[in-house]
């Protein structure tokens, strides 16, 4: 099993967006930490105390169906996600994979304690704070865009007010009778 280097940019691609949280699936972390998934899971539930549901989730049939469906009808050309690429070629089809919040992956620490589980959960908390400061990012673009937005509204506004004015009095030139053409 080829270990994924624990760095924020190859860990961000196994991020997954579910129930509106983001998670990493149990097969991905497995990867990560150099062990199985079987292993990985098992040392969960021996600790089970220690993840509620808002540290970790079992997948639904439903959106595990929705997941692995994304890999089959992504582009050819574009590069699918590795997470969707390793959870789809999961062996053990019938147990639906575990979802880990950032939460959860700290508390993994605690439970698996090899140097290489601290090595990873550093990254893994490293792109968790990376992700957030982007999105955040694009919270303060997307206001600064809507502000301006209101803005050249407001002078749009005048500038269509002027349009629609000059369209009225062409309009109400047009409407007033001719002069008529001739002697009188």
């Amino acid at each position: 099993m080829a270990k994924i280097t624990p760095k924020p940019e190859n860990i961000a691609t196994l991020v997954v967006a579910i129930r509106g949280e983001k998670v990493l699936l149990d097969a991905d972390l497995a990867e990560l930490y150099g062990v199985g998934t079987k292993t990985l899971n098992q040392a969960v539930k021996r600790n089970l105390d220690r993840f509620p549901a808002d540290f970790m989730f079992q997948f639904t049939t439903e959106e595990w169906e929705r997941l692995r469906s994304q890999t089959v009808t992504a582009s050819s050309k574009a590069k699918p996600m590795r997470s969707q690429v390793v959870t789809a070629s999961r062996r053990n089809i019938s147990a639906l994979p575990y979802a880990f919040t950032e939460q959860g992956v700290a508390m993994l620490s605690s439970v698996l304690r090899s140097p290489r589980a601290v090595e990873v959960n550093i990254a893994i908390m490293r792109t968790f704070v990376q992700l957030r400061r982007l999105m955040d990012s694009n919270r303060d673009l997307a206001r600064k865009i809507e502000a301006m937005e209101m803005k050249y509204d407001e002078q749009f506004a005048v500038v269509f007010d002027a349009i629609k004015q000059l369209i009225s009095e062409d309009e109400a030139r047009k409407a007033k009778p001719k002069r008529s053409i001739g002697f009188l």
